[in-house]
């Protein structure tokens, strides 16, 4: 017999929660790190590739940033779509056909082969964060989402911090194993093991709590009700068919405020190995490995910020303190050329600025977008955000090219992040975890936040 509702006791409530967690973010945060990986390995790749093929920095930049056209093209049709045919075929078809492309980019010879791979990478990865970000609203109320997502975000932090030096490794050890150049065996290594997770996804995740055979009735009901109660605990925030989603001038300013920040997280993710070069380092491992640096800074931002934020219920200010550090760290670094200790400092404190606040980003919008429009509202977001990881490359390469420096380029992201940092200030909606559930987040915030670190 299910329990009546309201009357789950707290302690049912953290093992219910913890049970999820160990089940699904595991899995989520597995497949993410090879999808970041997968976007950023181009960064350390073109030290060789663009010499080995004859790419110029501004092909190098076209080829890593058409990938965020083919993505927003297919973003909002596949979000559409797995609201309709449910999150275990989704995530399996965007898995494979990511991974057997992503290893493809290995045999490009020609600027032409770079963006046809990059293009067709980004429709066949198209919709799987915000995808992860949809499918999490139905396992966790508002109250937990924050740091949910924040350990899933996680993921970033770790494909550069384990990411970097693997890259480095298998391009200097494999350089000519088999007649192939060390960076096309990084990118065949590193991009089959997505379709065998998409496989493995198809089996393994449950559309729902309500389909989940590993929760008891009993847990069940606790989710639901959890997530009936957060969702109309604010009335200020209207339910969101997806036709009112793409009229509302606040979802734009949070896919604004997205597009800032993807600009900031693609500055490094190109071009972090490229600085690190300028810094004085040679060889791929050694850059891998200082290249690791910055993303564990930023693993340990990105927990710390978003736990005080869920202990303060407050999203807006941590999300935009966080985006201005990122982009003074980006100015400094543009500056610090040859100076290795100084460029790293830097670097670290740009990428911990740059990612920590991303889940407060998706906090703040998933609070704001409710109803039947929630996965299309979210793949709209995305989708203007990701548009900053086209103009990112373009803009740091075209003043690169012109200027044979990387000041210029990362000055105007930094002037953009604090731009989306005013944005997140002045006009993105308030979300209501004040109100909700507040007597008990701080203690699951705490053992969530221990856990992972």
């Amino acid at each position: 017999m299910t329990p009546e509702i309201g009357s789950f006791d707290r302690p049912k409530a953290e093992a219910t929660y913890g049970k999820i967690t160990r089940r699904l973010i595991p899995f989520l945060f597995l497949c993410y790190v090879f999808a970041f990986l997968d976007r950023i390995n181009i960064g350390i790749a073109q030290l060789d590739m663009k010499h080995d093929v004859g790419f110029s920095d501004l092909t190098y930049s076209i080829g890593a940033g058409i990938f965020f056209l083919g993505y927003v093209l297919m973003e909002v049709p596949s979000n559409l779509l797995l609201a309709r045919i449910g999150v275990k075929r989704t995530f399996s078809r965007i898995m494979i056909l990511w991974g057997l492309i992503a290893a493809g980019t290995a045999f490009v010879t020609l600027p032409s082969h770079l963006y046809t791979v990059r293009f067709f990478l980004g429709l066949a990865e198209a919709g799987l964060y915000p995808g992860v970000i949809f499918y999490l609203t139905r396992w966790y109320p508002v109250e937990r989402r924050a740091k949910v997502i924040a350990i899933f975000t996680c993921a970033t932090g770790i494909a550069g911090l384990f990411g970097g030096p693997l890259s480095g490794a298998l391009m200097t050890y494999f350089d000519g194993y088999g007649g192939l150049h060390g960076w096309q065996w990084m990118f065949i290594v590193q991009g089959l093991p997505a379709s065998v997770l998409g496989v493995v996804a198809f089996f393994f995740l449950d559309d729902g709590p309500q389909q989940a055979k590993w929760l008891t009735e009993n847990e069940k009901a606790i989710v639901l009700d959890d997530i009936r109660k957060s969702s109309s605990v604010s009335t200020k925030h209207a339910e969101h068919t997806f036709g009112r989603a793409l009229k509302d001038f606040r979802v734009y300013v949070m896919g604004f405020v997205w597009f800032t920040q993807i600009a900031g997280v693609f500055a490094i993710g190109f071009w972090l190995p490229t600085l690190i070069k300028s810094a004085g380092v040679s060889g791929a491992l050694q850059i891998g490995c200082y290249s690791a640096i910055p993303y564990f800074v930023s693993w340990i931002a990105l927990i710390a910020l978003n736990r005080h934020s869920d202990r303060t219920m407050e999203r807006r200010w941590h999300c935009a303190i966080a985006m201005v550090c990122g982009a003074a760290g980006l100015v400094v670094a543009g500056f610090t050329t040859g100076n290795l200790a100084l460029s790293l400092a830097a670097l670290s404190v740009a990428t911990a600025g740059i990612l920590a606040p991303n889940p407060l980003i998706w906090a703040i919008s998933t609070d704001y977008i409710r109803g039947s429009g929630a996965a299309g509202g979210v793949a709209v977001i995305n989708c203007v955000g990701l548009l900053g990881g086209f103009v990112s490359p373009m803009i740091i390469g075209s003043i690169k090219t012109m200027t044979n420096s990387m000041a210029g380029g990362l000055g105007a992201i930094a002037l953009l992040m604090v731009l989306g940092a005013i944005a997140a200030v002045v006009l993105a909606p308030s979300t209501s975890t004040a109100a909700s559930g507040a007597g008990h987040t701080d203690e699951s915030s705490d053992a969530v936040a221990d856990a992972t670190i």
